[in-house]
Order: C-alpha cells, then structure tokens, then sequence
C-alpha cells in the first residue's frame, strides 16, 4: 500500500497521477475501486477510467459503467470496423483528449488508462494470460498530456488480474455482443514505483526510440508485478508470493 498513500500525498498537493496499466475486463474500473476502498477511498471515488467505447454500448458491460468517471475512446482496434464511421470515431477521440488535457491543466487529477487499446488474452498455444502489448504512441500521449498541463505530474506502472470475473473472446470481435461467462474469483492490483522518462531514455538517439524505450520499460514493469499477482492467486502462495519490488497485502488490512 506505500505506493497508494503515495499517491494519495501527491494528489491532495495538487499533482496529477496517471496510472497505465494492462486491462482484462469491463470490470476493471470496478475492481480499482473496490480494492482501494478500505485503505484509499478517495482513489477509489476519484479516478477517471480511459475506456473503449464498448462500456457504453454493449447492453453487458454497462452496469460495470455505472458510476464510473469514464472518459471514452475508440480503440485502434475498432476504428476500421465500419469505414463511414472513421471519422466521427477520430473527431470523438479529439474531444476525449481535449477534455483530458482540461482536467489535468485543473491538477489533482487521476487517470486510468490501458494502451494496449483493449483486453489482455491469453496465449493460443499455452492458455496463459498475459498483458497485452502497449501502444507506444498512446503512452507518449499520456506523458506529453501529463508534462504540459502545467501542474506537477507522476506515471506509475499499474497490474491488474481480473480476467476470471468475465474472460473476453479468445479473439478481438467487431460485433457487438460476445458471448461471455461470469464468475466469482479473485482479483489483484498492484502499482509500482513511478517510471521517469528522463532515466530510461538518457541513451536514446531519437524521440521515436526514446518512446518505445519508456513505453517498453512501463510494461515491463507491470509485466513483472502480473506474474506476482498470478503467483498470488491463481498459484495459491498468496502474500508469500511477493518479491522484492512488488510487496502484497489484502486491501482490508
């Protein structure tokens, strides 16, 4: 929990906090919550999830929206399903960033976001889950927003293991509709220290490698404290599984 108390410092001194992180299920706006509410109920009450559009249109998935401060996106992944639609989808994809950089510019600001563009899923040949791959552009956007708002801002690595509460497709869908199996299971969160850019790209020769070095080193991260959380839940060792750079508790505790 040092890590969220952190946070928590950071924000009411006026900083903004972004979190990036893997994301495996509609529920996981909910399950951020839910897991910080005992120890971090601002958080909880007060982050702002960047969310597929898919939360508000798929009759599934809304309830999970429910009192949710969601700031809506369409993923690459879907941009192309429906080529009249290209360019709405890119003017509302403006707006989203524009009201972003509204909010951080006001400072004290929490943001969710997962940019790998959609939900993790599991390997065809092994059947283990996994993060998703990040988009590099879409974790320099974040920086970028995060460095010119004006106000003092941090980017943390944060993991998420949710996918047992509502596991998506085996495969990316275009139509609305999957079908999908709820269950009762447990979840894990965890955050770790904060990536600065500076550090990781000191030997970079050019912004573009300096971008996919951040990006690389922002899922490497959260890659690391998955494997933890897997070991924690889905191995059984519970608070025994932590290491030295993710240290776990129970969020009643």
């Amino acid at each position: 929990m040092a890590q969220q108390r952190k946070i928590s410092a950071q924000l009411n001194e006026g900083h903004n906090i972004v979190l990036i992180s893997n994301h495996q299920s509609e529920a996981d706006p909910a399950v951020i919550s839910l897991l910080l509410e005992a120890q971090c109920q601002y958080i909880g009450e007060n982050i702002k999830c960047v969310a597929g559009d898919r939360v508000i249109t798929d009759p599934l998935c809304k309830p999970f929206s429910m009192g949710r401060n969601l700031i809506c996106v369409y993923s690459k992944k879907h941009m192309n399903d429906d080529p009249e639609l290209v360019d709405m989808k890119r003017k509302a994809n403006t707006r989203s960033l524009k009201e972003m950089a509204t909010l951080l510019r006001s400072g004290s600001q929490l943001i969710w976001i997962a940019p790998s563009g959609g939900r993790d899923r599991p390997d065809p040949s092994t059947g283990e889950w996994f993060p998703a791959p990040f988009d590099s552009s879409s974790v320099d956007n974040m920086r970028r927003l995060v460095q010119h708002s004006g106000a003092p801002g941090h980017i943390y690595p944060m993991s998420l293991l949710s996918y047992d509460i509502m596991p998506p497709p085996p495969k990316v869908e275009k139509e609305i509709g999957e079908k999908r199996l709820v269950g009762f299971h447990g979840t894990g969160l965890s955050v770790a220290p904060e990536i600065s850019f500076s550090d990781v790209t000191a030997d970079c020769n050019n912004p573009n490698e300096a971008k996919e070095a951040y990006s690389q080193a922002m899922y490497k991260s959260v890659n690391e404290q998955f494997k933890t959380l897997n070991s924690a839940i889905n191995q059984g060792r519970g608070m025994e599984a932590s290491i030295s750079t993710v240290s776990l508790s129970q969020p009643w505790n």
